[in-house]
């Protein structure tokens, strides 16, 4: 994908205790980079998330989770991470995500969540406040 695809990125300076020994980013850090540009992508569409959803009683799990390494982040790069909804079905969507250090395409991949009630952990339908935010945020229209 193309930056321009995204219409959501957040910045992230990398901190010394994500470096290893080798003076690059530690592989695992990239997921928590990914949860981070979560977080601010909830708040960029106006449903900043804390938990379950108390007008549903759902909550969102973790049910895949892919990353692509093409290029090493280092101690004090400023990175972007541009994530975007691709894809919501009826009980799940996707994240795409791909982190950048300026023009450079460090990471791709992505994260599917499953919308589930928040006791059984039952799948449930994706609630139509955050489908129709998904919809009227994204520059592309995800895959329904």
């Amino acid at each position: 994908m193309a930056k321009e695809d995204f219409n959501f990125s957040t910045k992230i300076r990398v901190r010394w205790a994500e470096v290893d020994k080798q003076g690059i980013v530690f592989n695992a850090h990239y997921l928590s980079y990914l949860d981070i540009g979560i977080t601010d992508y909830y708040r960029a569409i106006g449903h900043p998330y804390y938990g379950p959803f108390p007008e549903t009683g759902t909550d969102l799990f973790l049910k895949s989770a892919s990353i692509e390494y093409h290029f090493s982040a280092e101690f004090d790069d400023l990175i972007d991470v541009y994530m975007r909804i691709c894809r919501i079905g009826n009980t799940s969507f996707e994240f795409r995500a791909e982190i950048y250090r300026k023009d450079t395409l460090l990471t791709s991949g992505g994260l599917i969540y499953v919308n589930a009630d928040a006791n059984s952990h039952k799948p449930t339908r994706v609630p139509e406040f955050l489908r129709s935010a998904f919809l009227s945020f994204e520059k592309i229209r995800p895959e329904e």
